[in-house]
């Protein structure tokens, strides 16, 4: 096994054998395999089969876990983590220590049960497509978890362990954001949270109308009518609806703390599966606030750390998953500058949400102006009146949530309407702009201004920025190496 200098090979815990026999992780992949044999060898019904096959997958569960295990180590040094897996076709996998931007120690269930955890390692490149983590170290005990995680991120040794007592005095623990459970009623305002219950409601409704006749609840006729049926059923789906999205925040959220000790910031939540998620603060390079539209009439949002190279950001990057909005911007302050309030964009810039706004409204308009007469359709025009009538405060509130602003040491943008997301970037974050004009922008004296960052989604565009403004914003924003921009050739 290709090591560190200096680095003890590890194993993990033995009990992992167990854990994953039970859960049959590493047998699922032959499931494929093993049921077209079962059914060449002719296997009949009866407890005999069902026995036979409960031993045989049982067993093959517990030799592919203990054949896994065994040909897994890691080893963690002062330049670099290296895991080793693979029986037949032997993997290698070495990630610098600089490289390492932030580290998830889980704890599901059942590991809680084997007294184990789950540690994942995020690195700034080089994860395989199709997988989160950049590395992956299932099934060590707490203490190791605890070692682990401080080795990679301080590389010194967690406090209590062999060789602690040469390193330095633990950092002090700063709080930045505890969740207060009475924000799990802004749940039902964000649609994320409300994925899953929806989904549940359908498959619910979905079932009831399958059930055979006799299974079904049955109704008076006469005591309740269409509507009023209709009215429960709604009311019903709003209530499980409701209940579903608490429930899985507070699943996933519950007990969620965040403090900054020493160079780290330390998320920990979860009712079910805890995760203790660290990451460097010198890798953070802004944050991002988001406000959903339900979310801005009760004044919540939530807030997301950019950093550089961390994988699946959009959870692992989560510093407030959800609070007040004067809780989300004072945790903002405490990581970025305050560039200064944001700037409206030109006068253009509203004219063409309004005209984006309205376009489908008025042509339905135009098409019942036309229809009314010849063919007595005038619900088309009461219909493109109403989109219309929706559609101007709709594209005046997507222009005023857009605007840019620029500081000594950050810059900010924001835009959408559905949900708001204002981005606060360090200076230093911006490698590379990119400006993009459309004809229509063109002719409109407006541009799209893309700040290219290496973390989170990559691109922070300023929508429709008035195009004589570009040049002085990106030098005041990235200095003299950006001063070569100026207002695109028309």
């Amino acid at each position: 096994m290709t090591q560190p200098p200096d680095a003890i090979v590890r194993r993990t815990s033995p009990t992992v054998v167990l854990l994953h026999t039970v859960t049959f992780r590493q047998a699922r992949q032959f499931v494929p395999v093993v049921i077209p044999i079962a059914a060449a060898t002719g296997l009949g019904g009866g407890t005999r089969t069902v026995v036979t096959l409960i031993v045989g997958v049982t067993l093959l569960s517990l030799v592919t876990a203990a054949l896994t295990w065994w040909r897994f180590g890691y080893a963690d040094g002062p330049a670099a983590v290296v895991v080793t897996r693979g029986l037949l076709s032997r993997s290698v996998r070495t990630v610098p220590n600089d490289r390492i931007r932030g580290v998830e120690v889980e704890t599901p269930v059942l590991h809680r049960i084997f007294g184990l955890v789950r540690v994942r390692i995020d690195a700034a490149a080089g994860a395989q497509a199709g997988k989160d983590e950049e590395l992956l170290i299932d099934g060590v005990t707490r203490a190791e978890g605890d070692r682990l995680r401080v080795a990679v991120l301080t590389h010194r040794p967690a406090p209590g362990l062999p060789g602690a007592q040469d390193a330095a005095a633990e950092p002090v623990e700063e709080q930045f954001a505890r969740f207060d459970n009475r924000w799990l009623f802004y749940a039902p305002l964000v649609g994320s949270y409300l994925a899953v219950p929806f989904a549940a409601v359908s498959a619910l409704f979905r079932l009831a109308d399958e059930l055979p006749a006799r299974f079904q609840p049955h109704l008076d006729e006469t005591a309740l009518s269409d509507g009023q049926l209709l009215l429960v059923a709604a009311v019903a789906a709003v209530l499980l609806l409701w209940l579903g999205s608490v429930v899985g925040a507070a699943v996933v959220n519950w007990g969620f703390t965040l403090v900054r000790r020493g160079g780290s910031l330390v998320a920990v939540r979860g009712l079910v599966t805890r995760r203790h998620t660290e990451l460097e603060v010198d890798r953070i390079r802004g944050c991002t606030v988001a406000e959903g539209a339900g979310m801005r009439l009760v004044g919540a949002a939530r807030v997301n750390a950019l950093v550089t190279g961390l994988g699946d950001a959009n959870r692992r990057g989560q510093l407030l998953p959800l609070g007040p909005r004067t809780e989300a911007w004072t945790l903002v302050r405490r990581l970025v500058p305050d560039p200064g309030p944001l700037r409206r964009h030109p006068a253009a810039a509203r004219q063409r949400r309004l005209v984006r706004a309205t376009s489908p409204g008025l042509a339905l308009t135009a098409a019942g102006l036309v229809a009314t007469p010849l063919a007595g359709w005038w619900e088309l025009l009461v219909a493109g009146v109403v989109l219309v009538s929706l559609g101007v405060p709709l594209g005046l509130g997507r222009y005023a949530a857009l605007g840019h602003a620029v500081g000594a040491e950050s810059l900010a943008v924001r835009s959408g309407w559905l949900v708001r997301e204002e981005a606060q970037l360090e200076r230093r974050a911006v490698v590379g702009w990119r400006v993009q004009q459309s004809l229509f922008q063109r002719r409109a004296g407006v541009a799209t201004v893309v700040a290219c960052v290496g973390a989170g989604n990559g691109g922070y565009a300023a929508l429709d920025m008035a195009a004589e403004e570009i040049a002085a914003f990106t030098a005041a924003a990235s200095g003299s190496w950006a001063t070569t921009f100026s207002r695109p050739a028309g």
